[in-house]
């Protein structure tokens, strides 16, 4: 997995290749979690995100919970397999998916 970050004014883009899951999610937890409390608003671009486990879900849903506190969150790019999960695990109801 590969994490890019992107900070313009108040809003953070968080771009992920590869794969989200056990063994990448405590990488990406560590590694934007220190960093959302500066910015009022959360860009996840999955445009190159192929796989997305469980694992990934928590931590994508751990960075929903820190924003509502004091901004919002937006998921981007989502091909049609992670949409797929989106909406088996009722994560497209809680996510803002553009």
């Amino acid at each position: 997995m590969t994490i890019e970050k992107k900070k313009n004014g108040e809003e953070l883009t968080v771009s992920i290749t590869g794969r989200l899951d056990t063994s990448t999610a405590p990488e990406l937890e560590a590694s934007v979690r220190e960093e959302l409390s500066g910015y009022k608003q959360l860009v996840l671009d999955f445009s190159n995100l192929e796989y997305l486990s469980s694992a990934g879900l928590r931590v994508i849903l751990s960075f929903q919970k820190i924003m509502n506190a004091h901004g919002t969150m937006v998921v981007r790019n989502v091909n049609e397999t992670i949409k797929e999960i989106f909406d088996i695990t009722g994560f497209a109801e809680i996510l803002t998916i553009e």
